[in-house]
């Protein structure tokens, strides 16, 4: 079975969102479309503490933007967004959810960011979809969603290493930075993952 993964379709991300990306809300409609060609569909949300260690504002003299050593691990810094409970994290009024089998939240760790919706940033803990998809029988992800060279782009690379046929559809997501989507969509081909856009998932 072929899973479609939303990752991140939330207020924070969209326009008018403290994270917005370009435009994020005009691949609402074609997510929508798409998960009438999808027996199972799920979702990711990001929801961090409000003193998320990825937050600019959590580290006096940073700007956002930033990138630092958190942990070990390489960390841009970001601003504020997707606080939990709050409206900046609530996925789109535009997403239809009703298809939405499963939620996974990602980023709730204060220590550590995660980007993918399989695992946190430094593969510590895993959110759950991966057991969850393989529980279902699912062979095959396709990723959807924001931003195109963050969340989608490590969800899908994840997935990959995960043993899933791991799809990404090129019009049902956009990214912060075009040059950096175009730099780590290569090392996701080169591991064997694919492109396709929306009009071609009857054919696959």
């Amino acid at each position: 079975m072929k899973a479609l993964i939303i990752v991140d379709v939330q207020n924070d991300f969209l326009p008018g969102g403290s994270l917005a990306v370009k435009d994020g809300d005009s691949v609402i409609p074609v997510i929508n479309k798409l998960q009438n060609h999808f027996d199972l569909v799920v979702a990711t949300q990001d929801w961090h503490p409000a003193d998320h260690k990825s937050f600019a504002s959590s580290h006096p003299g940073k700007k956002v933007f930033d990138e630092i050593i958190l942990n070990g691990l390489p960390q841009v810094l970001w601003p504020d967004h997707c606080v939990q409970e709050t409206h900046d994290a609530e996925f789109s009024p535009l997403l239809d959810t009703k298809k939405i089998e499963a939620i996974f939240r990602k980023g709730m760790d204060k220590n550590i960011d995660s980007y993918s919706g399989f695992f946190d940033n430094g593969k510590k803990k895993a959110t759950g979809m991966g057991s969850y998809l393989k529980g279902r029988n699912v062979t095959g992800i396709f990723v959807t969603g924001l931003a195109a060279d963050y969340c989608v782009n490590f969800t899908a690379l994840d997935g990959l290493e995960l043993g899933f046929d791991s799809t990404i559809v090129i019009d049902a997501t956009l990214p912060i930075d075009e040059k950096n989507f175009k730099k780590v969509v290569e090392k996701f081909t080169s591991k064997g993952g694919r492109l396709i856009r929306s009009r071609e998932i009857d054919c696959v």
